[in-house]
């Protein structure tokens, strides 16, 4: 028994906005967690908004994104514009993201030497390379049909495991940061920022559990194999 399209796509999007709502109530009512002795104070506009375009803009928006050939009605160029869209903008975001941990008076070494950091610029790169090439061959259409045909199964894999790897990141990033708090600031691990930052984790990796349930939902790809099998035997024959 598997759950349905509608269930999946219910609990991916109640998990989304909660985490939403999660990191948007961190970041304001923690605020002074984000500001070290080493920031100023307009320095902690720029480590706030970190959290928020990361994981609201990159995070969530490219998880909608992946889910757009599921729920959107209409033809599929409709469908590919929607999808490009989205992945534009959680790429703003991913980028405006980073470019905030340049911000800082400790300089670019400072905010990019553990794992999280690492992992992230990878991440965003990665995306990048990944809507671009998507761009030139799914909308532009400067390649071949046969050519589109071979590379859209690594473009799915890529994209799944370039989602994958932004939530990883972001669990790296929220346990660099609780670790630093208790460390350094003090903060009791049964504290309600430690909660919420526990929930945010948590809500993260379910939530990409259903994002990536509902993409390889056996229902829907069964369906979908059929149709385009059907289709490209009707090219092939005409």
């Amino acid at each position: 028994m598997f759950p349905s399209l509608l269930h999946l796509l219910f609990f991916a999007r109640v998990l989304g906005l909660a985490v939403a709502m999660l990191v948007l109530f961190w970041a304001l009512a923690f605020n002074s967690s984000f500001l070290t002795p080493s920031l100023s104070q307009q320095d902690l506009i720029y480590a706030v908004l970190h959290p928020l375009f990361m994981v609201i803009g990159f995070i969530l928006l490219s998880g909608e994104a992946i889910l757009v050939h599921r729920w959107l009605p209409g033809s599929r160029g409709l469908k590919k514009f929607v999808h490009l869209c989205l992945q534009g903008v959680a790429l703003a975001s991913g980028i405006f993201g980073i470019w905030t941990k340049f911000q800082g008076n400790d300089g670019i070494v400072a905010n990019f030497y553990s794992l999280h950091s690492w992992m992230g610029l990878v991440c965003v790169s990665l995306f990048g390379a990944q809507w671009l090439v998507g761009f030139m061959n799914f909308w532009h259409k400067g390649e071949a049909r046969s050519v589109r045909i071979r590379i859209l199964p690594w473009h799915v894999f890529l994209g799944l495991y370039t989602y994958a790897l932004a939530i990883a990141t972001a669990e790296t990033g929220l346990l660099e940061k609780l670790t630093f708090l208790q460390t350094k600031r003090n903060v009791p691990k049964h504290s309600t920022e430690s909660m919420v930052v526990n929930s945010l984790g948590l809500g993260l990796a379910l939530l990409s559990g259903f994002v990536i349930m509902a993409v390889v939902s056996p229902r829907y790809q069964t369906r979908q194999s059929y149709k385009h099998v059907y289709s490209d035997t009707r090219c092939l024959e005409s």
